[in-house]
């Protein structure tokens, strides 16, 4: 696209450029001057910067300047260019660090990629993290994000880090729960939720050692992060994975379900065998209130299919229960020297309790047979209907 041609796109399509500062003064006029050769839709959060920046935005005039009166964070930054985007009309929002390590002249990859897709899209800069010059913890760091992004949400991208985005400001999540780094996890974690794509640009990206000034906090923010990572899992795994079976299975017969989104989803006959026999394992084992967590995390592990994983694994479901244990406690009674009439008594937790040994015995006797059947019996019916997918 040609300067012109830029310029007038991001004028249609109302797009702002934020830039969240904090002690950038090397660096952010630099910025600042490289983005106004595009436009003049620029909105500046100074987040309480205690060096020369207030002296360098008072000589930009034509740009909108929000001066936080301390450092509270990027997230909190970027919050509140959103809510102000937002106020003076802005449909969209490219974010672009002050530090220096983003080219101005990749805006045109975002607006050019925004005007090529048929929707609503939330566009993240993939930078060549394999080039010289990059420091080993951001390498080992965004390969961690990407694992975790890609568990939470399905969705396989190269870059989830970086901070040179175009949000859609209209589909993006209105309140949020972090105010740092971890703030560029949440939301690009809750808008793919809101089932909006979310997709990498490539673009260009300097580490100058001498000019970078980073804010980023090993320990602390890694452990934010962390933290973060483990409740968004959570939620995938009870709440986000269901919420989609269930949509998905509402949307269709069931007889269309059966054969879109298990019988003929990714992976052999072979593949889906062991994902039905790994979720009756785990749906008759004892480790009631984890069946959920443990049948993803495991699916995910083994490269299983996570959907015939997650329905398998509903064996256990409540009305089964009492079965179940009873059929434990059966099975463990020739392993453990006790009251052999055990089944004649009532079925309760005290039960359980008084012959917790015998019933975990049982459990897994019970949980490897029925994985084992399950497995083969799904192998071969599925081996019949489509015999080439083996």
């Amino acid at each position: 696209m040609i300067l012109s041609e830029v310029q007038n796109a991001i004028s249609e399509k109302k797009i702002c450029v934020l830039i969240p500062t904090y002690n950038n003064e090397k660096t952010l006029k630099r910025v600042i001057d490289g983005v106004l050769d595009y436009t003049e839709n620029i909105i500046v959060i100074n987040d309480g910067s205690t060096d020369s920046t207030l002296k360098i935005l008072i000589n930009y005039s034509q740009i909108t300047v929000i001066n936080l009166p301390e450092n509270k964070g990027k997230g909190n930054g970027l919050k509140t260019g959103f809510r102000k985007a937002k106020e003076l009309g802005y449909n969209y929002a490219i974010t672009i660090d002050s530090d220096g390590q983003h080219y101005p002249d990749d805006i045109p990859v975002f607006v050019e990629a925004l005007l090529n897709g048929k929707e609503d899209v939330l566009l993240i800069g993939n930078r060549n993290m394999s080039q010289d010059g990059i420091p080993k913890k951001s390498s080992f760091g965004n390969h961690f994000s990407n694992f975790w992004f890609w568990f939470e949400t399905g969705i396989k991208l190269e870059d989830t880090q970086s901070g040179y985005r175009l949000y859609p400001l209209h589909k993006i999540p209105k309140k949020y729960f972090t105010p740092k780094f971890e703030f560029e996890i949440e939301i690009i974690v809750r808008t793919a939720w809101r089932h909006i794509p979310v997709k990498n640009v490539p673009i260009k990206v300097l580490y100058d050692p001498l000019e970078r000034v980073s804010h980023f906090r090993p320990f602390k923010d890694f452990t934010r992060i962390s933290i973060l990572n483990t409740i968004l899992v959570t939620i995938t795994l009870f709440y986000i994975i269901p919420r989609n079976f269930l949509n998905n299975f509402k949307k269709k017969s069931f007889k269309k379900f059966l054969k879109e989104d298990v019988l003929e989803s990714d992976g052999t006959n072979r593949t889906k065998a062991f994902s039905i026999a790994l979720g009756v394992f785990i749906g008759f084992s004892p480790f009631w209130g984890f069946h959920t967590l443990l049948v993803i995390s495991l699916a995910v592990l083994f490269k299983l299919n996570k959907v015939l994983a997650f329905v398998a694994s509903n064996v256990s479901l409540p009305p089964f229960i009492p079965f179940i244990i009873a059929a434990s406690l059966f099975l463990g009674t020739p392993f453990v020297a006790g009251d052999s009439n055990i089944l004649s008594q009532d079925l309760n937790f005290d039960l359980v309790k008084n012959n917790f040994l015998q019933y975990v015995i049982g459990s897994a006797i019970l949980a490897s047979t029925m994985s084992v059947l399950s497995g083969v019996s799904a192998f071969l019916f599925l081996n019949k209907l489509n015999p080439e997918n083996n």
